[in-house]
């Protein structure tokens, strides 16, 4: 090709990029002017003409921003997807013949975002019953271009539409509640059409009440504020809206959040709501208290994997059916394989909410995805589809602290689960350090060794084991210097490792140095334990995922469907004190993990003991481990009705340095209430 051709075919490429460049400016500019017409119509648009009749209001209020609804409020009107996947979900089982009114459905906007989570072909008919005869315009000419056969533009009052043939399985109010001033016939009217199975949905602005819900709550000056400035466009987003149907309906889904209004500082976020109630008994998604992250702990979950060996605990604990257990959450992993044993009930209690909504992570995506998703997932660390499963499939039966929480998390599963959460950034680094050091691929190797003796060499072999092992005195001493101020110093230990103080106290009381621990540890796990085969907590450490062959038990086909088939509605995730749900009822079996450990020179002990006696029934058993080789509380469980022994400490003899595949303890201990 000639050099004419080539200044030709680049002098083509360049105007085609000017060319979307100018599209995609005169783009934004049009939308920005739409969007200032949604502006004028709402806060600029000066003195009005009264209208006493609410159909001359709506056509008065939307007529000149009626051509730009769809845009703007796409920014502003927050949780009608949540509302809607959350409703296709639970209509899941109907596959044909159903009828959805979507009560004050304006441009039709709704029904082209439900055909993102079911097959619009799936309804009989879809009505848009709306008094505005502006939006109700720009809805017809949106079934038109869809090519809706099944979708029909009803302009009616809502307080007055009945519907002539059959039932409706699906109402919904989006953003319209608040915009009807006889609330109560709307909802009466819509009630008498609704089936028995059906279901009733709302998203809207909301206010709460003085005294509301705790995860409502609001204080006087935001509930006077929000109010005051949607009373302005006639809008009332007072409580009594919801407070009513909750006396009409039962309750199978609530979100409760804040969303952020375009040209308006991102500070400056309207609370709004979504609500799905039945007539019939449905499972709820419990109303929770807000759960603040406690002040101490990193702003996500420390541990994404549980850090106790569940393969220890087993002949120990013995779980099976009529069992009741109470155990600590961490990364979740323990409390499903409880389960998975045939307990009766597991109660997984974490006072930090981000290993709560971790759990329910697990739990939800156990329940609604299937194996595939879940191993990519929590077994590869990465789902390239995950936002999209999220938004469709998970989202809908979140509860609000889970949901908050992972909306703004998603990409973890974009760049490796495991290097995210305190102690993923602990592996992270550990990744970069194998990379600059070059033992990556020692690392690789270590991690598919096949044999124990296989694994050692490997593990000698490494740099700093060879350097730590054969270096002179002077330069081990520098090593343990600089390993205890990088590594294991308390800042690192705490929020990386999730190690307090109080912890590394109890090393000290052994008169051991950190250094000297880590290293008993890790030569424990590499001389008695298989990292590619048998021991998954080092193995996500070092390779950043798992293996189909090294997993937690949960990963695992068979387990997976054993929990699919209903054994996750066994457990119940709570955000709290150990304490406070120790006190709340009897257990069989109570897993202390290292606990204690934690606040070991406190009153706290003697308390813990108390509520122990009184709530672990007679035969039942607790489980603890310690950094101590004797940790000094063990007497008081001793005083308080508990036969305690000692199942191992990694000094002696017999276990050559390993009580278990994680093997970060010092001890191991069983008490058995008498």
């Amino acid at each position: 090709m000639g050099k004419g051709s080539e200044s030709t075919a680049s002098w083509t490429q360049k105007q085609g990029v000017l060319s979307t460049l100018h599209r995609s400016s005169s783009q934004t500019f049009q939308g920005m002017v739409e969007d200032l017409s949604c502006l004028q119509a709402m806060w600029l648009k000066g003195p009005q003409q009264k209208h006493e009749d609410h159909k001359q209001r709506l056509d008065a209020f939307y007529e000149k921003q009626a051509h730009a609804y769809d845009r703007f409020r796409e920014q502003f009107l927050w949780g009608r997807k949540l509302l809607l996947a959350a409703c296709a979900k639970r209509l899941e089982h109907k596959t044909q013949g159903m009828i959805w009114v979507d009560i004050g459905g304006g441009t039709g906007e709704n029904v082209l975002y439900m055909s993102q989570y079911m097959d619009l072909d799936r309804f009989k008919a879809v009505y848009i019953v709306d008094l505005c005869e502006p939006l109700c315009k720009v809805a017809t000419k949106k079934i038109k271009e869809q090519g809706w056969t099944n979708v029909h533009v009803v302009q009616h009052d809502a307080c007055k539409f009945d519907l002539e043939e059959g039932s409706a399985d699906l109402i919904t109010f989006s953003y319209s509640l608040s915009m009807i001033p006889a609330f109560h016939e709307a909802v009466d009217r819509s009630l008498a059409y609704l089936a028995e199975e059906g279901l009733f949905g709302i998203a809207d602005f909301f206010v709460s009440s003085k005294y509301d819900n705790p995860c409502r709550q609001m204080n006087w000056g935001s509930r006077w504020f929000w109010r005051s400035i949607f009373d302005m466009d006639n809008i009332d987003i007072g409580p009594e809206r919801r407070q009513y149907v909750e006396t009409r309906l039962r309750r199978a889904y609530e979100y409760n959040g804040f969303g952020t209004i375009p040209y308006v500082p991102k500070t400056m976020k309207a609370p709004y709501f979504v609500w799905i109630g039945t007539k019939i008994a449905a499972d709820s998604v419990e109303l929770e208290a807000p759960k603040p992250k406690p002040v101490a702990f990193p702003p996500t979950f420390i541990y994404s994997v549980s850090w106790e060996d569940p393969q220890a605990d087993r002949p120990i604990l013995n779980v099976g059916p009529g069992d009741v257990v109470l155990t600590f959450t961490s990364g979740g992993c323990n409390s499903l394989h409880m389960i998975a044993q045939g307990a009766e009930k597991v109660y997984s209690v974490d006072i930090n909410p981000a290993q709560s909504a971790l759990l329910e992570l697990k739990c939800l995506a156990i329940q609604h995805l299937p194996y595939q998703d879940v191993w990519m997932m929590f077994g590869e660390g990465r789902h390239g589809n995950f936002k999209n499963l999220f938004e469709k499939t998970l989202a809908p039966f979140m509860t609000q602290t889970a949901y908050d929480f992972w909306k703004k998390r998603m990409h973890y599963f974009q760049d490796g689960f495991y290097y995210h959460g305190s102690m993923g950034k602990v592996i992270l680094m550990l990744y970069w350090v194998q990379c600059l050091l070059g033992m990556r691929h020692s690392v690789l190797r270590l991690c598919s060794a096949q044999t124990l003796k296989e694994q050692k060499e490997e593990f000698d072999a490494m740099l700093v084991v060879w350097l730590l092992k054969r270096c002179p005195k002077c330069l081990h001493i520098l090593l343990h210097l600089f390993f205890s101020w990088a590594i294991f110093n308390p800042v690192i230990c705490w929020l990386g490792l999730g190690v307090p103080k109080s912890q590394l106290s109890l090393i000290e009381h052994d008169k051991r140095t950190t250094t000297e621990y880590a290293c008993t540890s890790a030569n424990g796990v590499i001389e008695r334990s298989l990292i590619s085969t048998d021991n998954y907590f080092y193995l996500v450490c070092l390779l950043g995922h798992f293996t189909p062959e090294c997993c937690p038990e949960f990963l695992k086909e068979d387990t997976f469907h054993q929990l699919k088939a209903g054994g996750v509605d066994r457990i119940h995730i709570k955000t709290s004190s150990f304490l406070e749900q120790l006190c709340k009822r009897k257990y069989t079996k109570v897993v202390l993990m290292d606990h204690v450990d934690w606040a070991w020179q406190t009153s706290y002990v003697e308390e813990l003991a108390l509520a122990l006696e009184k709530h672990v029934v007679s035969g039942g058993c607790i489980i603890f481990r310690s950094a101590s080789i004797n940790p000094p509380y063990a007497d008081v469980f001793r005083a308080h009705g508990f036969d305690i022994r000692c199942i191992s400490r990694i000094t002696d003899e017999a276990h050559g340095g390993f009580i278990d595949r994680v093997n970060m303890y010092s001890s191991f201990w069983v008490g058995h209430r008498r």
